[in-house]
């Protein structure tokens, strides 16, 4: 691991312990309807970290759960029952439809470029998801409030006050280009989860965009670009 991926994971384990994050992503999965989903419903999580994510879901009551990232020291943490794959996101090991949702929480951004790694994202997204499928994805997003929040991170002081604050910023450093450029291209990114996915919500507030969308039958005929 390069030592700028290794800062990056070690402000990210800084910034909210386990069971913070397990709570925040609880309360998350079910305003985006998680709770309407069937118990059986088999379940991947993309970019799933150290999988709080999947304790997430586990609390919630699903069982058929996998867990796929990059990161080998991440996915140690893990304790759980779900499967876990270290793997790229861009060429999953799972086959053709055999998902019922995916789920992509703070991920996207890290890619290293777009829109093409994006694309080739969301075509692997579509090839696992069966017909009627949805895919759930929450990523930063530039609002007013975001702008606050990268404001008081650059200040010292703040940094000094909040050991928050100063995970914070040093993981925005430490993904600097990869951020700057997803919050650089909004537009861009919205009309490719629209190509691909069906929009069945879209929020965007408080430095989130929070899409879920479902893939349809004739997706194949829908997306070009």
């Amino acid at each position: 691991m390069d030592e700028n991926r290794r800062a990056w994971e070690d402000a990210y384990r800084r910034f909210s312990t386990s069971e913070q994050e397990i709570r925040k992503f609880t309360r998350r999965l079910r305003k985006l309807g998680a709770l309407e989903w069937p118990r059986q419903a088999r379940i991947v999580e993309l970019f799933c970290g150290r999988g709080n994510g999947l304790h997430a879901l586990t609390r919630l009551g699903f069982t058929r759960l996998v867990g796929v990232d990059r990161s080998v020291s991440l996915l140690a943490s893990y304790r759980g029952p779900a499967t876990c794959y270290v793997s790229d996101c861009r060429q999953l090991p799972l086959a053709d439809g055999s998902m019922d949702v995916v789920i992509i929480q703070g991920g996207l951004h890290h890619l290293p470029v777009l829109p093409d790694s994006l694309v080739q994202t969301l075509t692997e997204v579509q090839r696992i998801l069966r017909s009627g499928g949805r895919c759930v994805i929450v990523e930063p997003w530039l609002t007013p409030f975001l702008s606050c929040v990268h404001w008081l991170s650059r200040r010292p002081l703040a940094q000094r006050l909040s050991r928050r604050v100063a995970a914070f910023a040093e993981m925005t450093h430490h993904e600097q280009h990869t951020y700057d450029q997803w919050l650089a291209q909004a537009d861009v990114i919205l009309a490719l989860l629209r190509c691909y996915l069906r929009p069945e919500r879209c929020m965007i507030g408080w430095g989130k965009l929070m899409f879920v969308g479902v893939k349809e039958s004739n997706a194949a005929e829908r997306y070009r670009w």
